[in-house]
């Protein structure tokens, strides 16, 4: 099932995401609505609370980059109870975006590597290394578990310049092809 997106302004994308565990209430289902819901969006990534639910759970398919890191090549994952443990290397920016913030793109500074503790989609443990593209789309959207947005990490002069344009989207005066929420 394709799920609404919670948009800015939602009280639920800026809480501290709650870990869970394999007998979370209709998880197989959620894992599938997850995927769903990101690739019906045209989203790269897409974390638990963008669809409502506090948890520390996203998905990311980075597989459509692979011309320009060829490592991303079927790079298909799901994260469950992330943890980033380290974050390195050289601070690079690229313009983001996020599907709960639709029509906003801006640059936004990153390390180029991390570390991160997680558990699959079955269950698995993991502790892997990523760099470069993967790197800042799974810092994107672990932000989310965080309560943290893309918009978070702009310069404060650029947060002022955008806080009417953020106000509008949490009112609603956006175009989306997508079902969406706002804070009531």
């Amino acid at each position: 099932m394709i799920l609404p997106i919670t948009i800015y302004g939602h009280p639920v994308l800026r809480k501290v995401a709650k870990d869970i565990d394999k007998d979370y209430p209709e998880l197989e289902k959620f894992k599938e609505d997850m995927w769903q819901t990101m690739y019906f969006s045209d989203g790269v990534g897409l974390a638990a609370p963008q669809v409502g639910k506090s948890i520390r759970m996203f998905v990311i398919d980075c597989s459509n980059f692979a011309d320009e890191e060829p490592e991303l090549e079927g790079f298909k994952k799901m994260f469950v109870n992330a943890k980033i443990t380290e974050r390195t290397g050289e601070e690079w920016s690229m313009s983001e975006g996020c599907l709960s913030i639709p029509g906003l793109n801006e640059d936004i500074t990153r390390p180029e590597h991390i570390k991160i503790e997680y558990y699959d989609e079955n269950w698995e443990f993991h502790e892997d290394e990523y760099s470069g593209f993967a790197a800042r789309v799974i810092q994107h959207e672990y932000d989310h578990l965080e309560g943290i947005l893309f918009t978070d990490h702009c310069a404060p002069i650029k947060k002022r310049l955008l806080k009417g344009k953020l106000t509008a989207i949490s009112k609603g005066n956006f175009k989306a092809k997508y079902r969406f929420t706002l804070a009531k």
